[in-house]
């Protein structure tokens, strides 16, 4: 199996602060890589982290809250800048196409590579990439605009001793991001070896999660827990919380194999 891992370019909320930064993750797997989510700031730690724009070929957006999607008009038109001529995918809802496309005909209009849009459907969960080694699927999530989280997995083909071959599943990680709590996605993420789940607030602010639609720490530990995972991830942390260890301590006595997200960090899945 090749390596896989997971650098986090932002683990913040929608509110930037001194530490932390909206959301965006880079998915190293299978000798490939692939961007998750896009806030303001992104392409900045990329480059700060020497991340090789020229191995990216496919990002995927999981709502349209500008605190997931606000740096993709920057990170596109700077690879046009660097006179990029490979194509880019994304996938996301509809909309972003429709959004996205006036800022690239004023701002992008004489970049030499293809942006290629795929549109999703965040309520269904289907596979919406899929090559010789990897898989994407949708996970449908809870949240106040059509949202969906992405299950990556790395698969391979082994021959069997009768001569024919089967695809075997490796490695699997699972983003789960702006959502309330639900048990629904269990089946969809059962068992996968890493799981990140926003924990926006903490557990006294409970009902505030649910009013707009978010978890708290103790929520995706529970989440974890029910699914069987082998180690879980927290982010998206409130902006009014700088203490990030009061997440862990309220996620650990739930589920033991929980982590921070922190950004520059580089997580092996």
């Amino acid at each position: 199996m090749s390596e896989a891992k997971l650098t986090i370019l932002g683990c913040g909320s929608a509110k930037p602060t001194k530490t932390t930064s909206p959301s965006g993750q880079w998915l190293d797997l299978c000798d490939k890589s692939f961007l998750i989510d896009c806030g303001e700031g992104v392409l900045l730690t990329m480059q700060k982290l020497g991340l090789r724009t020229g191995r990216l070929y496919n990002i995927f957006i999981s709502h349209l809250h500008g605190d997931h999607c606000f740096g993709l008009i920057g990170l596109l038109t700077t690879l046009g800048m660097l006179k990029r001529t490979q194509p880019m995918h994304i996938y996301a809802h509809p909309d972003l196409e429709k959004l996205l496309t006036p800022l690239l005909e004023y701002h992008a209009n004489d970049r030499q590579y293809e942006i290629i849009f795929h549109s999703i459907n965040p309520r269904k969960h289907e596979v919406i990439y899929e090559d010789r080694t990897v898989s994407v699927e949708t996970i449908p999530l809870k949240h106040g605009v059509p949202t969906c989280g992405f299950l990556f997995k790395e698969t391979h083909r082994v021959k069997k001793e009768d001569g024919s071959f089967e695809h075997v599943t490796c490695k699997r990680y699972a983003y789960c991001s702006d959502t309330q709590y639900s048990e629904k996605i269990v089946p969809i993420i059962e068992g996968v070896g890493t799981l990140y789940h926003e924990s926006t607030f903490l557990q006294a602010l409970e009902a505030r999660s649910k009013e707009v639609k978010h978890s708290t720490a103790a929520d995706a530990a529970k989440i974890a827990s029910l699914a069987k995972v082998g180690k879980l991830i927290l982010g998206h942390y409130s902006a009014r919380v700088e203490d990030h260890s009061l997440f862990l301590k309220e996620a650990k006595p739930i589920f033991e194999n929980t982590i921070l997200a922190e950004e520059n960090d580089v997580i092996d899945l």
